[in-house]
């Protein structure tokens, strides 16, 4: 009973657990439809009830899946803790919880239920090759992450010395400069803090040619990880049968 379940809930080589995927990535893109149908104002009552008949059979099945998959876990702790275990509670719990809180409450417990569309990283291969990707350059990752924050706050400290004396209201302080630096650096651009000297000007521009590049950085970096995790994947599927995705990642992240 405990093969077949296997098979079935937690393995994309046989036909019913191919079925199996496809029906519970149908149902939680159907579960955010019915989220956000939910949030149209002045719907009717009939509509309303439908509404929540689903959400419940949504449960039913969420939950049915969640106890299957610690059934057939072989570290049952180990898989309650996991990023995937964390991610099915999340996407069944807020409907328990709502019965123990009022009705105010109920509705902020069931935004939780968004993070059922992180589920989908499960069965989606693409996404889980983002998963792969993003493991081969999470130390590069991490280090432009640091770069990026300080010139944050380098060209929060710059345009206060340039414009704090002409528009005290609006850099009056490196604290509220950083919003025009975040914006800026992103190359947003809202508009809604401006410089106005020539100094702060020329700083301006000298910040969004830098924000171009933070932003072609790491689209390069992904990309370029992306394309090695489609080649790795390649490799191991032709050498041996297909690898569950959390052995590829264990087998692609580097030692030491």
């Amino acid at each position: 009973m405990k093969e077949k379940i296997d098979q079935i809930v937690d393995s994309r080589e046989t036909k019913a657990g191919l079925y199996f995927d496809y029906f519970i990535q149908v149902l939680i893109l159907l579960s955010i439809l019915s989220f956000t149908i939910e949030t149209i104002p002045d719907l009717e009552q009939r509509t309303i009830e439908i509404l929540n008949i689903f959400e419940i059979v949504c449960i039913v099945i969420f939950s049915i899946e969640y106890i299957f998959r610690i059934y057939i876990a072989k570290s049952k702790l180990k898989f309650i803790f996991s990023f995937y275990g964390i991610i099915d509670l999340l996407a069944i719990l807020p409907f328990y919880l709502s019965f123990g809180f009022d009705l105010r409450s109920a509705r902020i417990l069931r935004f939780l239920r968004l993070f059922r569309l992180v589920k989908l990283v499960r069965y989606n291969k693409a996404i889980n090759r983002f998963t792969v990707a993003f493991r081969l350059i999470r130390e590069e990752l991490v280090m432009f992450s640091v770069v990026s924050i300080i010139l944050i706050y380098l060209s929060a400290v710059g345009i206060y010395y340039f414009e704090n004396a002409v528009q005290p209201a609006s850099f009056s302080s490196i604290f509220s400069s950083l919003w025009w630096s975040v914006v800026t650096l992103t190359t947003v651009g809202y508009g809604d803090v401006v410089p106005i000297t020539v100094g702060g000007r020329v700083f301006t521009f000298v910040i969004l040619m830098i924000g171009l590049g933070i932003i072609a950085i790491p689209s390069g970096m992904i990309s370029s990880a992306l394309t090695e995790a489609r080649n790795l994947e390649k490799k191991n599927e032709s050498k041996q049968p297909p690898l569950k995705t959390e052995a590829l990642i264990f087998r692609l992240t580097p030692k030491g």
